[in-house]
């Protein structure tokens, strides 16, 4: 099917993985530490997120002065609570080990592209099997993580293809925002987060009954978009 995209990227949270939940738990317990509740709206800001930029709207939100907030120590003790959540293992998005299979058979490239930092993520592709991707991209081997373009230019480097012959999927405004920025197509599985409708951005509830027919007509943009995706 000559409409195929050239490469499909991948985010990961809340796209593959039901790994939002755990998450919230651990970013919960970090607000709490800090003597805040995670409320709706702050934790709906933080999705998709990079490590730092999350931490920030954390820091912003309890309080914290500038020269008070301790990214490394504050990074390294979530990274080790989503690290234990996830060791308790991590559920998969419905449907998106079978797109994954799909894809797969037909040959065409597939990169991982996520704010998550490598470490985790390495303890996540034991779940997804890293043997599926060309490519993988973590939001500490960027110079800036999603929303800015980076992290999909450089999956589209490293396959040797031209982003707007790709298509990525993705859950959050966060995700879609870079995806769009770096000229790729987008399938948006929205999470709880609305994401802005835009060109070539194609809403889906799930990845269940995802088809070739569907991955040609996102790439290409002639399914219709809706100006706010949820």
């Amino acid at each position: 099917m000559s409409d195929l995209p050239d490469a499909v990227f991948w985010d990961m949270d809340g796209t593959l993985l039901d790994s939002e939940k755990l998450w919230d738990v651990a970013m919960a317990d970090l607000a709490a530490d800090l003597g805040i509740e995670m409320d709706h709206a702050l934790r709906q800001s933080t999705l998709g997120n990079s490590m730092t930029d999350a931490l920030t709207k954390v820091f912003v939100a309890a309080g914290v002065p500038d020269g008070e907030r301790d990214y490394p120590g504050r990074a390294a003790w979530l990274r080790a609570r989503v690290s234990a959540l996830f060791k308790l293992g991590i559920p998969w998005m419905p449907g998106a080990r079978e797109a994954l299979d799909l894809i797969g058979e037909q040959g065409i490239a597939m990169a991982l592209v996520t704010n998550t930092e490598r470490e985790l993520t390495d303890e996540a592709l034991e779940t997804i099997g890293r043997h599926r991707f060309e490519a993988t991209v973590c939001g500490d081997e960027v110079p800036l993580g999603k929303p800015r373009p980076d992290p999909y230019l450089k999956a589209a480097r490293l396959l040797g293809v031209d982003p707007s012959r790709c298509l990525a999927v993705e859950d959050s405004p966060t995700g879609s925002q870079a995806a769009s920025a770096a000229g790729c197509a987008v399938i948006v599985i929205p999470s709880e987060a609305p994401v802005p409708g835009g060109p070539r951005r194609t809403l889906r509830e799930s990845l269940v009954g995802l088809t070739l027919d569907d991955l040609a007509a996102a790439s290409n943009g002639t399914l219709e978009h809706r100006e706010d995706l949820r």
